[in-house]
């Protein structure tokens, strides 16, 4: 038994140590080849190992030698030529190439001669043998991995722990801001993992499955983490992409093997992140078929979610930002039979996020967050805290000891129109433009009513395209928009261009984006909405994804006349407002000049300066007290 045990560990040291058996098994072949490789007998032996001094000649020399019949043995290699002579002494000779009258010499002389092997055993053992062995080494231990990872070796049972390991996050939904609808809805799942007893002695079965569906940045994954966390449970977190791989079959033998960590560790969570990757509907790859690999992986992944008992403490929690695409077969009532919506934050949501994130920092006293949460209407929670740690960043470049509230106004301008390039300025022409162009927005922008407010005018350029911009902010948040708000942002849209015109003569391509903009906008009236008599309450096209930024799809389900006649509405609509606000732009023309004119100057306007020259001008009572006090400083300013 105890010689049967020593076998068992030598086996055990080799296959923990392969590198070792292979460089045994190398040095074995050597020896035995350099063992069975011909060597010199005889004279060649003697000539090649004597102990005579070597003296060196040439193989004119040697010819002539053998002539005279002083030579005793030849012994010829590839390059080398040696001799004995009938005195004792040891010539070697570099042989002539392509020679081929030393043999019929030494035989016409009666000299015996013999070959020998010249070559350089060092090259030939590296070259020839190690090199070669090492490359044949490197390329098996290559496949025998990626074999071994293919079939089961990374997700197998004992080696998938190297990929997916369980945690117990220190998240809590303390740390969770601006979703509280979404917290409510998972709290359950809680309560659940903590007494699973108390459901399953009243018979409830709680969802298998939660799909949290939502833009990106909105807090999904940290959400799931906060529910482990709340629960004090092991935590399974994955990417839906890591299932798949080069190898068929890789990614259901991962399933498998999650599945039964997270049954051998339940109560617990499995998080599958960007669950898409993988579970998009079999029926949109068509009668060819789709990806093996993928279909492969969402039919264990169903099986898995059917096999285990409802009763049994496991939970899965999946995200997604593409719903859409998700197989029905996913969705279905006993997997993810229950949808969580993690959407963008309200105006309170963001100034809780803000809070959270605000925790980490050194914020001064003269931060007003509620006042950062107007300024970033329609962000995500990693905006925000992206807008959080940029504004720290801000006020270290500064020197400061303390955030304060200029940094967070500079990273929200980061964030909406990109970084400032200083190093960007624009000559005089490219400034006027500019300058008419954003005061052309800015005015449009505050004479509308139903139009969102000006915060910020800047001729500064920022981000890859845009010289300059007009910061617009909402008053509040909006979930609806009726139609003559939509119609008031395509005039904003519109100011830029028309400025242009009225004011310089001439248009530039800047308002490039603008205009496709504006052109959505309309389209999107007549398509989607409902809004004109064009199509009337017919719905031409479907949004994509609503997460993802929308946009229109691809395929058309009406007629040319139907196309026609909605690109005729969308162009003279565009004319009509474009006509509009050239008109309002010339009755507000002085308001435009001053705001051109400290553009220049200042480079920057804040929204409330443009809000008092549109005063001025419409209260020209309140003009004249200002021009009266502007006349009065002056003067003071002479005689001191």
């Amino acid at each position: 038994m105890a010689q049967k045990k020593n076998n068992n560990d030598d086996n055990n040291f080799f296959n923990k140590n392969p590198l070792i058996l292979f460089v045994i098994f190398a040095l074995v072949i050597i020896v035995i080849f350099r063992s069975i490789a011909p060597t010199a007998t005889g004279e060649v032996s003697a000539i090649v190992n004597g102990k005579q001094p070597v003296m060196h000649l040439t193989y004119s020399d040697i010819k002539k030698l053998a002539k005279e019949k002083k030579l005793e043995y030849v012994a010829i290699g590839k390059a080398i030529i040696k001799a004995k002579l009938k005195d004792g002494s040891i010539v070697t000779v570099q042989k002539v190439p392509g020679d081929t009258t030393l043999i019929p010499l030494l035989d016409k002389n009666n000299i015996p001669y013999g070959a020998i092997n010249d070559s350089n055993w060092l090259n030939d053992l590296i070259f020839g043998w190690i090199i070669p062995i090492f490359i044949f080494f490197a390329i098996w231990m290559f496949l025998a991995s990626r074999m071994q990872k293919g079939m089961g070796g990374v997700l197998g049972v004992g080696s998938a722990k190297g990929l997916i390991k369980s945690e117990k996050p220190d998240v809590k939904f303390d740390d969770v801001a601006g979703n509280d609808e979404a917290k409510e809805e998972v709290k359950e799942i809680v309560d659940f993992l903590k007494h699973p007893d108390r459901y399953i002695e009243l018979g409830a079965k709680i969802p298998k499955g939660v799909l949290l569906v939502g833009p990106p940045g909105t807090g999904k994954t940290l959400l799931a983490k906060a529910v482990a966390g709340e629960a004090d449970v092991p935590f399974f977190a994955v990417s839906g992409s890591s299932f798949i791989e080069m190898f068929v079959g890789v990614g259901a033998a991962r399933v498998r093997d999650l599945f039964n960590q997270a049954k051998k560790e339940a109560p617990s969570i499995i998080f599958i992140d960007e669950i898409d990757a993988i579970g998009k509907s079999r029926a949109a790859a068509g009668q060819f078929g789709g990806n093996d690999e993928r279909e492969q992986t969402l039919n264990q992944l169903l099986a898995e979610m059917d096999g285990f008992d409802s009763n049994e403490p496991v939970i899965v929690l999946a995200a997604t930002n593409r719903p859409e695409v998700l197989d029905p077969a996913l969705l279905r009532p006993g997997r993810f039979d229950r949808q969580v919506l993690v959407d963008k934050p309200d105006f309170e949501g963001r100034v809780q996020i803000l809070q959270v994130h605000v925790k980490k920092i050194k914020a001064g006293k003269d931060v007003d967050l509620r006042e950062i949460a107007k300024m970033t209407a329609g962000l995500a929670g990693a905006d925000l805290a992206n807008i959080v740690n940029e504004a720290a960043l801000l006020a270290g470049r500064k020197g400061k000891k303390e955030v304060n509230q200029e940094e967070f106004v500079e990273a929200v301008e980061r964030q909406i129109a990109g970084l400032e390039k200083k190093s960007r300025r624009l000559n005089e022409k490219d400034k006027k433009i500019v300058a008419y162009h954003e005061s052309g927005h800015a005015v449009i922008a505050e004479i509308t009513p139903e139009a969102r407010k000006v915060k910020k005018v800047s001729i500064v350029p920022r981000g890859l395209a845009a010289l300059g911009y007009t910061l617009n902010l909402p008053e509040e948040d909006k979930y609806l928009m009726q139609k003559r708000e939509l119609i008031a942002e395509v005039d904003t849209l519109l100011g830029g261009r028309a400025a242009e015109e009225v004011f310089i003569g001439e248009i530039s391509t800047g308002a490039g984006n603008d205009l496709e903009r504006a052109t959505d906008i309309i389209k999107s009236m007549v398509m989607l909405y409902g809004m004109t008599e064009v199509a009337g309450l017919m719905v031409l096209e479907k949004q994509s994804n609503r997460f993802l930024g929308g946009g229109f799809a691809q395929a058309r389900e009406y007629s040319e006349k139907m196309q026609e006649e909605v690109d005729k509405f969308i162009k003279e609509t565009l004319e009509e407002r474009y006509k509009h606000v050239k008109n309002k732009l010339k009755e507000y023309a002085p308001v435009i000049e001053k705001m051109v004119k400290e553009l220049y100057e200042k480079e920057v306007i804040e929204g409330e300066r443009v809000r008092e020259l549109i005063k001025e001008f419409e209260n020209p009572e309140t003009q004249k007290e200002n021009n009266e006090k502007n006349e009065e400083n002056n003067e003071n300013g002479n005689n001191s």
